[in-house]
C-alpha cells in the first residue's frame, strides 16, 4: 500500500514539472524551409550549342549561359533581306513613274495656262483648251495608279520589315540569358541537345533569404503581425541555432473549411498558414525543418 502511494506521487509530480516546463519549451510554430523557385525554359528551336551552367553554380542577373543553334535564322534573315532589297528597287522604279508623270501634268498645266490667257485675246481656241484639259485629266488618272501599286510595294515593305524584326528577335532569344540572380538547383538540358521552344533548361532560386512557413493556431494570432521579428530556430549538433526572422506574410483563411458547428476546443485545433523570412548565411537549406518562437523576441 505504501509502495502504491509512493509511484502516485511521482506520477502526480512528473506531471507537474512536465507541465510546467512545456509551457515554457514548447515553440510556437513548426515547419519547412522553402524558397520561390523559377524554371527556366528555352524561348527558340534548335541544338543547344552551349550551354555553361552547373548545379549548385551561382549566376548573375542578365549572365549569358548558353546559346541554341541560329544558322536556319540568320538564312532566313538573308533571304528576307534580298527580297526586300528587290522590291525597294521596284519601289524606287514607281517612285520615279510618278515623277515623270507629274513633270507632264506641271508642263500640261502651263499649257492649260497659257491657251486661258490666248483665249481671253482671242488668240486661241476651245478646243486646244479641251485637248489639254482632257490631257491632264489622263495623266492625273496615271498619276493615281501608279500611286496605287507604289502602295501595294509599300505594303509589302513594311510586310518584310516586321519579318526581319521577328527573326531578330527569334535571334535574341536563342542567346540564354539567366533573369535573375540565384543557385542553380536543377539542370534539365546538356550541350548538343535539340531543344524546343519551352523546354525546361534549369530551376534557379536566390538562396539568400528563405522563408519558413509554418502553421499556427486561431488562439496565436493576435500576437503575430507582419513585420513583426522572430526566433527561428533550427537543429545543429550540439543543440539548436537560432536566427532573426521576420514575418512577411499571414493568410486570411484557415487550411480547411470548419464545420458549421465547433465547440471551443475545436475552433483551436483551425490553422493558419504564416510566412518567415530568414536571411541565409548558407547554413539553411530548402526543405529544413525549423521552430517558430515568439516569445523570446518578445523578452528580448
Amino acid at each position: 500500500m505504501i509502495r502504491l502511494k509512493i509511484i502516485l506521487a511521482l506520477t502526480l509530480l512528473t506531471t507537474v514539472l512536465t507541465s510546467c516546463s512545456t509551457g515554457n519549451d514548447k515553440a510556437d510554430g513548426y515547419g519547412n524551409f522553402e524558397v520561390t523557385e523559377t524554371v527556366i525554359s528555352a524561348e527558340g528551336n534548335g541544338k543547344l550549342l552551349a550551354f555553361n551552367i552547373q548545379e549548385g553554380r551561382v549566376l548573375k542577373m542578365n549572365e549569358f549561359v548558353g546559346l541554341i543553334d541560329t544558322t536556319q535564322l540568320h538564312l532566313k534573315k538573308a533571304q528576307l533581306i534580298a527580297t526586300k532589297n528587290v522590291i525597294s528597287a521596284k519601289s524606287e522604279g514607281v517612285l520615279s513613274q510618278i515623277s515623270v508623270l507629274k513633270a507632264q501634268l506641271k508642263t500640261a498645266t502651263i499649257s492649260k495656262n497659257r491657251i486661258e490667257n490666248l483665249i481671253k485675246e482671242d488668240a486661241g481656241t476651245q478646243k486646244q483648251l479641251d485637248e489639254v484639259n482632257g490631257n491632264i485629266d489622263v495623266i492625273n488618272q496615271q498619276v493615281k495608279s501608279v500611286e496605287i501599286q507604289n502602295s501595294s510595294v509599300i505594303n509589302e515593305l513594311k510586310s518584310l520589315d516586321a519579318q526581319l524584326k521577328q527573326v531578330e528577335d527569334q535571334i535574341m532569344k536563342s542567346k540564354i540569358v539567366n533573369p535573375i540572380e540565384g543557385t542553380v538547383l536543377v539542370k534539365y538540358a546538356e550541350p548538343f541537345e535539340i531543344v524546343g521552344f519551352g523546354k525546361p533548361l534549369y530551376k534557379i532560386a536566390n538562396l539568400n533569404r528563405l522563408q519558413l512557413r509554418v502553421y499556427v493556431s486561431e488562439t496565436q494570432l493576435t500576437s503575430i503581425k507582419i513585420g513583426q521579428e522572430v526566433s527561428v530556430k533550427v537543429d545543429v549538433t550540439n543543440g539548436m541555432k537560432s536566427f532573426i526572422g521576420k514575418i512577411i506574410w499571414v493568410a486570411s483563411e484557415a487550411e480547411f473549411t470548419p464545420k458549421i458547428i465547433q465547440t471551443k476546443e475545436e475552433r483551436v485545433n483551425l490553422v493558419y498558414a504564416v510566412k518567415i523570412e530568414v536571411e541565409n548565411n548558407g547554413e539553411l537549406k530548402i526543405g529544413m525543418p525549423a521552430e517558430m518562437w515568439i516569445s523570446e523576441t518578445n523578452n528580448n
